[in-house]
């Protein structure tokens, strides 16, 4: 990233990093697991013909507390008819119409799809079975305003295995914060274009990751639905294991003004769709071991890339599997970058195994979705969008296109023999060009076949197929001395330097601009 800051220093007002939407999830072990189930439902001495009456019973008492929560502070319960209507968008109205700045906001519930269980009768063994599956059930959201979290919710499940959900947002929370430090800032939406104190609003971020979640959440639980905490287990109580079920982690690249950001951003998508293939996602996302010579066959997932215009603007988004990285400009004066944590799975972190004393050899264990490893999560997110402007970095929009154009038009002396100058504005290097830029190539790079067919078109002629084979290595040849394309070592490929990842999507592009388009920008 420093690179990247380095570069465009001059454009660039302030950086900051943290977590921006965090959705946690509390889940009662016992509950979750059909085993645990039984034995707590023997426990509490319900056989499993009673399964439903006492369901029911317990999410009567449920909705019971949440009423009452809503009630004494001039609230009812809304039903909302789809699932797909925005709650926050009504939170937020909430919020504008009535001035709130504290306290509770509004209670939604709606019927969503869930993981639960159902009671099925067993036709072969003649006994009921108690079964784990994914159904619909009503669901309460409980909007907040926090005096440390600011605006939140909490969603609660009224059946079995009754799991939570705490949605957070970190700008918020830095938002609240500067407010009651008296430090000024500007705020569009979700995002920070400008703060007065950097240091201390970085210092801020940087905190939020450690503190005691497990206690902040259990207490907003507590308050909202007490019931939901006093469920009994033998002597106790059962009590949510909380884990960071979906994380955000944004770096906001803060620009001096939006058409500074507008002139680089183009250049930026440019290079993300026609460089960054398979190997650069998996980097970016702590898949460092990487074969030299494409992707390891044990690998068993799905990369793509994906470019969409929002309203936030125009976002290149890449997957791999569950998790993904992405890049858009905010708010018109705001580069971000954002990485998505799902699958914590791809990722370690130095901890001792589970079970073990505090005490024992700590080792490079796979990071858990627990709160007690959302530090590090916040780490190796940092470090997938410090990854992903690094190679920003090398994205060049100040060097004029008729400079390069002269330099590579120039004739090259490499390896004892002369090669001439290129042409990627017309003629067949310009065809090459647009060949070599095709998303299809940038995961295994390209062959001589690959690029004969695709210049040539199939021939059955022999003797035209050697010709073209043969035209072919050797504008290859003059793309390799220019320093444009390498080989890859011990196989049959070659693919784009990063000299040539950096120059030829420029000359694609201006290629493919109309003739009023560039009578614009030269007016």
């Amino acid at each position: 990233m420093r690179e990247f800051i380095e570069k465009h220093s001059e454009r660039i007002c302030g950086v900051l990093s943290g977590l921006d939407r965090v959705r946690f999830r509390g889940t009662f072990r016992n509950l979750a697991v059909p085993v645990l189930l039984m034995k707590w439902l023997s426990h509490r001495n319900v056989l499993l013909k009673d399964f439903k009456p006492f369901v029911e019973k317990l999410t009567a008492s449920l909705k019971e507390a949440i009423e009452a929560y809503a009630s004494t502070r001039g609230r009812a319960i809304q039903y909302l008819q789809s699932s797909a209507i925005s709650k926050e968008d009504i939170a937020k109205e909430l919020i504008r119409r009535e001035g709130l700045t504290e306290g509770l906001v509004c209670v939604l519930s709606a019927v969503e799809p869930c993981r639960s269980y159902e009671i099925f009768r067993n036709s072969q063994t003649k006994t009921l079975d108690l079964n784990a599956k994914l159904r619909k059930c009503l669901h309460w959201y409980v909007y907040l305003l926090h005096p440390l979290l600011g605006l939140c919710h909490v969603r609660i499940q009224s059946w079995l295995p009754l799991t939570i959900h705490v949605c957070v947002n970190g700008r918020e929370m830095l938002c609240r914060k500067l407010t009651d430090l008296g430090i000024g800032f500007e705020r569009r939406d979700n995002c920070l274009a400008r703060v007065d104190d950097l240091e201390r609003a970085q210092s801020l971020l940087d905190e939020q990751p450690w503190l005691r979640w497990s206690d902040l959440l259990t207490g907003l639980v507590r308050e909202v639905c007490p019931p939901l905490l006093e469920l009994p287990y033998f002597q106790d109580h059962l009590q949510p294991y909380w884990s960071a079920d979906e994380t955000e982690y944004a770096t906001d690249v803060m620009f001096r003004s939006s058409g500074e950001l507008a002139e680089l951003y183009p250049s930026l998508l440019r290079h993300s769709m026609t460089t960054f293939g398979s190997r650069q996602v998996l980097r970016f996302l702590g898949r460092v071991r990487i074969p030299k010579d494409g992707i390891s066959s044990r690998f068993n997932g799905e990369i793509t890339t994906r470019l969409t215009t929002r309203p936030e603007g125009v976002c290149v988004k890449h997957y791999l599997n569950r998790n993904s990285i992405k890049m858009y400009d905010k708010q018109g004066s705001v580069l971000r970058i954002e990485t998505t944590i799902n699958d914590t799975h791809d990722f370690r972190v130095f901890r001792t195994a589970e079970g073990e004393q505090p005490d024992a050899v700590k080792r490079w264990l796979r990071l858990r979705k627990g709160v007690v490893d959302l530090p590090r999560r916040c780490e190796v997110s940092q470090a997938a969008n410090n990854r992903y402007l690094t190679a920003q970095a090398s994205v060049d929009v100040a060097t004029p296109l008729g400079e390069i154009t002269d330099r590579l038009a120039t004739p090259v002396i490499s390896r004892g023999h002369r090669s001439r100058g290129l042409n990627p504005m017309s003629g067949v290097d310009a065809e090459l060009v647009g060949i070599l830029l095709r998303g299809e190539f940038s995961i295994n790079g390209f062959r001589n076949r690959d690029l004969r067919d695709a210049l040539f078109g199939p021939t059955a002629d022999p003797a035209e197929h050697r010709r073209q084979s043969g035209r072919i290595t050797r504008l290859l040849r003059l793309f390799v001395d220019h320093g444009l394309v390498c080989k890859v070592a011990k196989t049959h490929r070659y693919q784009l330097s990063a000299e040539g990842r950096r120059l030829l999507p420029s000359f694609a592009t201006a290629r493919a601009a109309s003739t009023q388009k560039l009578a614009g920008l030269a007016a």
